[in-house]
């Protein structure tokens, strides 16, 4: 590997000098290596492979996927505004033409899918002197492939389906495919990937975050949930659209929901994954997040403290209390906590006395694991701020220390450091940071290197279950519903019938809150008018000189949906560059 490494610059200016982007470092020339030598030396192609992973992204981002679902604000807006209140047109998507979302870019995503084919068109060319070397890059670049088709199909429905490494002299006029073709296209990847993939890599080898088998299998598991699901099957939303087959597939739902369960069920049966689980709820929940050799995780993206700001994986800095010099940025609001249970397995309800008054007690172990509440203990303080809080404690509340004169809590908008950076919603993310990191000096080292998990064993329970429950199979699904629910000592689900499609479906977004699943869930379901259609809310907490703490809610996002946001539109750009696409419907 190490010989690997000193090539990634080299090969970074190769696949920009083929492509019309200018921004990239110019490496001194005897850095560079011309495109037919790359194809002639087995490492400079593992290089190449190795760095279209980073056209994978990640969801640690300073902006997260959850503030544009019914997960999250983001304080800083960004575009997270336009997004949330449907506001989004051709020439402008608000927050998906940043780079934080350049995994679900169109542009971003078609120059990776460039790469895969000039990959494909050349691998024939690599004199590999081992087999087993050139069978597993391609299984890599399959997989890869599959992964950002499956990012595309998503957010756009069917798309154009590219097979060659086209050049700036060509024309480009490509029709989009069908949805149905496109999932097609990417199961196959997904089944090409996995037969070329290795279960496991070596450890000590550097190896650590390729795809496996086990990846392959678990993203053809994922893309067909997607395609068994409502909005894949029900393109009456888009009214008089003329082109329904960009948006829906056809076919026997039971059938998908069949392929759906046994997909989930191939990767179940390897054998080698599990779930974290220690008997520790919290502890468990937690470190699944800041581990790096969590049996659960499938395919995850590591990073490396050394990097500093590069990878834009700071996920402590960006979202931690503006009281601990944090951003505050992606702030949990009150719809997902109030969906946190209670720990007897009971809802929340704020017209329950017991409830109301200590609404942070009793709940599910996987709420202190993800959100950061008034009063929650956390790190210690930064040194300038250790004197106002000596504990380490999240402070919301505003506390009246005269009649009539009120101290705001620390890590708010009106408290005294950097108020900012202060949150709206009364509440901050825990999930995903790591405690022991001093953050606010994430520049000098202060980041953490903690994984992203694109894909991991609790999902793929989930989807299994949520197949089960589509094909009537409520026993089998509540079976391994319930390995969730015992990791997170929570009780067993018992329902059945729509009552546990319910259950299925707040197990799913407590499980799997913040990963980049509730952006996408809300729409498959076709329950984004519900999730979406209603204003975001936070908690304002106060502790009188005489009384108990009183807390009330107070609305912190103005949201509104509209169906055209089913899924996202393509850009003016790209329907100039090419005259063959046909826009999403209601744009």
């Amino acid at each position: 590997m190490k010989n690997i490494i000193k090539y990634i610059i080299a090969i970074i200016f190769i696949l920009n000098a083929t492509s019309c982007n200018t921004d990239f470092l110019n490496p001194e020339p005897e850095d560079r290596f011309g495109e037919a030598a790359v194809w002639k030396d087995p490492a400079l192609v593992e290089a190449f492979v190795n760095e279209m992973y980073r056209g994978l992204n990640h969801g640690l981002r300073e902006l997260m996927l959850g503030s544009l679902a019914d997960e999250s604000q983001f304080i800083h807006n960004y575009g997270s505004a336009q997004v949330v209140q449907s506001n989004l047109t051709s020439a402008d998507v608000g927050s998906f033409s940043r780079g934080d979302f350049d995994e679900f870019n169109w542009t971003v995503l078609y120059r990776r899918i460039r790469q895969v084919n000039l990959f494909k068109e050349k691998i024939e060319e690599v004199p590999f002197v081992e087999t087993s070397w050139k069978d597993r890059l391609e299984g890599e670049v399959h997989f890869l492939n599959a992964y950002f088709y499956h990012n595309l199909v998503r957010l756009y429905g069917g798309v154009p389906l590219v097979t060659k490494a086209y050049q700036l002299k060509d024309e480009f006029n490509i029709p989009r495919s069908s949805l149905q073709e496109c999932i097609q296209y990417i199961v196959s990847e997904c089944d090409l990937a996995a037969s070329l993939l290795p279960l496991t890599y070596p450890s000590g080898e550097g190896d650590i975050g390729r795809a496996t088998r086990g990846a392959a299998l678990a993203l053809k598991a994922r893309i067909l949930l997607y395609a068994a699901s409502d909005l894949y099957n029900d393109p009456t939303w888009a009214g008089s659209f003329a082109n329904p087959e960009l948006i829906s597939t056809t076919g026997a739902r039971a059938e998908k929901w069949q392929a759906a369960k046994e997909a989930a069920k191939a990767v179940i049966d390897l054998g080698i994954y599990s779930l974290q689980n220690t008997g520790s709820p919290v502890k468990d929940y937690t470190d699944l997040f800041l581990i790096k050799d969590s049996k659960e995780a499938i395919f995850s993206r590591f990073f490396i403290k050394s990097r500093g700001w590069e990878d834009g994986a700071l996920p402590g800095l960006a979202n931690g209390p503006n009281g601990y010099h944090n951003w505050g940025g992606n702030t949990p609001i009150q719809e997902l906590v109030d969906d946190y249970e209670m720990v007897d397995g009971t809802k929340f309800d704020w017209n329950n006395p017991t409830h109301a008054n200590a609404p942070y007690e009793n709940r599910d172990p996987r709420f202190a694991a993800s959100i950061l509440y008034d009063q929650a203990p956390w790190r210690p303080r930064p040194s300038d701020v250790k004197d106002i809080d000596p504990d380490g404690k999240i402070i919301i509340r505003s506390v009246e220390t005269a009649p009539g004169v009120w101290t705001p809590g620390l890590d708010t908008r009106d408290g005294p450091i950097e108020d900012w950076n202060g949150g709206y919603s009364g509440y901050y993310l825990r999930k995903f940071i790591d405690p022991t990191v001093v953050h606010e000096y994430a520049a000098a080292g202060g980041n953490q290197e903690a994984p992203w998990h694109f894909l991991r064993y609790g999902e793929i329970l989930l989807n299994y279950a949520e197949a089960c429950i589509e094909l009537n199979e409520d026993d089998e699904a509540k079976l391994y519903l319930n390995m969730l629910r015992e990791r997170a000592g929570m009780p067993d689900i018992t329902e059945t019938g729509t009552a546990l499609k319910d259950r299925y479906r707040n197990e799913r977004r407590i499980e799997l809150a913040f990963e980049q699943h509730r952006y996408f869930d809300i729409r498959r379901w076709m329950i984004a008018p519900q999730a979406m259609g209603r204003n975001a809310n936070g908690i304002v907490i106060e502790d009188p000189l005489a009384g108990p703490v009183e807390y009330s809610l107070n609305k912190v996002q103005d949201r509104k949906w509209e169906n055209k946001m089913y899924f996202l539109p393509i850009s003016l750009e790209e329907i100039n560059r090419n005259s063959e696409l046909i826009q999403n419907p209601l744009y």
